[in-house]
């Protein structure tokens, strides 16, 4: 455990890109096995220690600790583990001997291994062998969500820095391998062959693209791009070799469970990129639905004939990584498209359908169409260089995407919480609200909750408002003052907005984030709920 508790701590004091990566391929070529592979996995978030969980940790901690007292350093540190391995034994200064301490692989094994009764009493042992840099490394596993600044991606670019692969070639491995990747480490090490997968149909990383900045199509010629309509669902990608299929979301998430429908439909073989969606295809004339509907189905591990039948789910088409098992991503796109056209036009029509191309002749005329999208489910045009191949990744250059304006509000701070890691002792999570009528007149209601958008300077303002003005306290939340006349309003933007029956206020907001601080307004002066239901009505229409 010492080294991976090492590694969490420079990694946390070490803010540049470059310096985390030297890190990580220094971790992972001086750390044995297995231990290097489940701190692989803790980092790009594939390890799951399923006996140890937070409510156990806190009756744990209450054992040896007074309640309020407990509550009280919670509330100051921030973080959960960091709380306990500061306070677990606060009489041993001493160092613990490295020999004492076991390795990650052991505890890893360990505790997946424990029955239900033994739990409770390992973990307390656990707690008690460990030093307090170690113990919080093994309570952020078992929490899960480090928080450090490490993405999967940049886990994956250490290992290709390390070993001299390409990254892309590790990433069309990923997927196919699980904890603690030992023959991975072999591939890369030059130990042994290049791992061969248990099944055909792997997740392949897709490609992404950049959002239009300022002055980005000022010198690129309409001519040489596709423009195609970007839908509001969740971009997925099919996999189908032999009688095995797979739909994976786009970072490579298993969610086949939720959508037999789609899979038992596939009747090609290959890879296809595109978005899923509820509804109807064009090919039906049906209408397709919105991401509210989509959400029925998502994360969930067995569906319902009744959810099959209410909520319809179907693919609308982008590209072709694989035609059969032959890889076409290096072909450029129109190829690849008109390879996708043959095979969606076979698929089955309630199931599949092309997303269509959208004509234009110049910026300012593909301006004007995406300002005004012919459907409500549609959020923007994607640019697609006519010659660019599908790579993995990000490069600026080949695809653009071009999302339509946010909407934006007014609304109300109402309740903040804490965030985590680096914002462990800021107040950075946001819930807002707008007014409607009440029985004794006008009262906020939440309509969201926002936890980016600002500036660290404008994080140090919200803040110290939410400390000098908390009114009550639910746990960790702290409800704030809100009044007409007195409060803090908050510029809201965010992409879409839809009917919902789970939220009090009845509408719920698609990716809601704080574009401007209006201390400049009073409360008074924010949004109404017939705002936001009128601007649902508008999509409807």
């Amino acid at each position: 455990m010492r080294a991976f508790a090492t590694l969490l701590d420079r990694l946390v004091l070490t803010p540049s890109r470059g310096g985390k990566l030297t890190l990580l391929a220094d971790y992972f070529r001086d750390t044995p096995d297995p231990d290097r592979g489940y701190g692989l996995a803790a980092l790009a978030g594939t390890l799951d220690l399923k006996s140890v969980k937070p409510a156990l940790l806190r009756e744990l901690v209450l054992e040896r600790m007074d309640e309020v007292l407990f509550r009280y350093s919670y509330d100051y540190v921030g973080d959960l583990a960091e709380t306990i391995a500061l306070v677990w034994d606060q009489e041993r200064k001493e160092r613990v001997p490295d020999e004492t301490q076991p390795r990650l692989g052991t505890v890893v094994a360990r505790m997946n291994g424990l029955g239900r009764t033994e739990v409770r009493g390992a973990v307390r042992d656990l707690l008690d062998r460990l030093d307090p840099s170690a113990r919080f490394a093994f309570l952020k596993l078992a929490t899960g969500g480090l928080r450090i600044g490490v993405s999967a991606r940049l886990a994956k670019q250490a290992l290709a820095d390390f070993s001299g692969k390409d990254v892309a070639e590790i990433e069309t491995l990923w997927h196919g391998l699980a904890p603690p990747y030992e023959p991975l480490f072999a591939w890369l090490e030059g130990r042994a062959e290049r791992p061969v997968l248990a099944t055909p149909a792997i997740f392949h990383s897709v490609m992404l693209a950049n959002p239009v900045g300022e002055g980005d199509l000022d010198t690129l010629d309409p001519a040489d791009f596709a423009a195609e309509w970007k839908w509001d669902g969740i971009r997925v990608q099919l996999s189908a070799a032999g009688s095995t299929r797979r739909l994976y979301s786009r970072s490579g998430d298993d969610i086949s469970a939720a959508f037999p429908d789609v899979l038992d439909a596939i009747n090609f073989e290959g890879v296809v990129d595109g978005e899923l969606l509820v509804g109807g295809t064009a090919r039906t004339n049906s209408p397709t639905r919105t991401f509210s509907d989509l959400q029925q189905r998502l994360n969930r591990k067995t569906v319902t004939a009744r959810m099959l039948e209410d909520y319809p789910a179907f693919v609308r088409a982008y590209d072709v990584l694989f035609d059969g098992d032959g890889d076409v991503r290096p072909e450029g796109f129109s190829a690849r498209r008109a390879r996708l056209g043959a095979i969606i036009e076979r698929a089955p029509h309630d199931r599949f359908d092309l997303s269509p191309l959208v004509p234009f002749t110049s910026w300012e005329e593909l301006e004007k169409i995406r300002r005004d999208p012919p459907d409500p489910v549609i959020e923007g045009v994607m640019l697609k260089r006519l010659d660019s191949a599908y790579q993995a990744g990000r490069m600026k250059g080949p695809w653009f995407k071009w999302k339509r304006d946010p909407f934006n509000i007014d609304a109300v701070m109402m309740y903040a919480q804490r965030g985590h890691g680096k914002r462990s002792s800021y107040y950075s999570d946001f819930t807002f609200g707008v007014w409607t009528d009440g029985p004794e007149g006008p009262m906020l209601v939440p309509v969201g909750k926002a936890y980016f958008g600002f500036t660290d300077a404008e994080l140090d303002v919200l803040d110290r408002y939410v400390r000098n003005n908390t009114t009550d306290r639910f746990g960790p939340v702290r409800a704030v003052r809100a009044e007409p006349g007195y409060g803090f309003v908050l510029e809201v933007a965010f992409e879409g907005i839809n009917r919902s029956t789970r939220h009090k206020s009845g509408v719920a907001m698609r990716f809601p984030r704080i574009a401007r601080l209006r201390q400049d307004k009073l409360p008074a002066d924010a949004d109404r709920l017939e705002t936001l239901m009128a601007m649902v009505e508008a999509k409807e229409a």
